[in-house]
């Protein structure tokens, strides 16, 4: 095949790529405002560059996807959904900041009585912001507001607000955000089986030393498998 031939076949498969990736970062979602008053339209997670308010994280929204989007910060907002997976606004933890920021939104990967939440590289320069959500199979979570929202879309750990760079999970526990701490080695096993709990096979797993912190990812994911199984 001619050289130039390849060439165009190459250059349109990028610009096919690159429109993908375009389209992908406007995802359906809604969200709640400071006052619980819902609006629905699309979200683009991690739109970089600064927010409306210094130390603080934030989104983008628009109503439609023609119409202009506008810039919402987590002094906004309570939470907001994109796809099946929920966000709410968090204050960083202790003496801890993300990304330089002091609220920001984290992750609701299970949403029981003890909550787990989850978010990127805590206390060295990530933030919850930082998680990105694609489509495909991952993570399911539950709502943080009273809604129960199942599987559909997976997570990225990389990236953020202007940041670059893949960072670990760092994953929290508690009643709720105001109440977070870190789930370590030594309370993962009582953690995990309280927020688990409901899930009895799970719980055995976890206490037979199956997964770990390391390993979170995956159990999340059985988490969400079984919960399915008896739908």
């Amino acid at each position: 095949m001619h050289s130039k031939v390849i060439f165009g076949i190459v250059l349109l498969m990028s610009s096919a790529s690159a429109t993908s990736a375009l389209a992908q970062k406007w995802l359906p979602g809604h969200f709640t405002d400071a006052k619980g008053n819902r609006s629905d339209g699309f979200i683009y997670q991690n739109p970089g560059g600064s927010g409306p308010i210094k130390n603080e994280g934030f989104i983008e929204f628009k109503d439609g996807e023609k119409t202009n989007p506008y810039k919402l910060s987590t002094s906004d907002l309570q939470s907001f959904v994109i796809g099946k997976d929920s966000f709410v606004v968090a204050h960083a933890p202790g003496n801890e900041t993300w990304a330089k920021k002091e609220y920001d939104f984290v992750r609701v990967a299970v949403d029981s009585d003890t909550k787990i939440y989850v978010t990127r590289g805590a206390g060295s320069g990530g933030g919850g912001g930082g998680i990105h959500v694609s489509p495909g199979f991952g993570l399911s979570t539950g709502g943080g507001y009273g809604t129960s929202y199942g599987g559909g879309l997976g997570i990225s750990l990389g990236g953020g607000n202007g940041g670059g760079g893949k960072q670990k999970a760092t994953y929290y526990y508690g009643s709720n955000t105001a109440t977070m701490q870190h789930i370590t080695n030594e309370n993962f096993v009582d953690v995990m089986s309280e927020a688990m709990g409901d899930e009895p096979e799970v719980v055995e797993q976890i206490r037979a030393g199956k997964f770990g912190l390391k390993n979170m990812d995956k159990l999340l994911q059985y988490f969400e498998k079984v919960k399915a199984s008896h739908k």
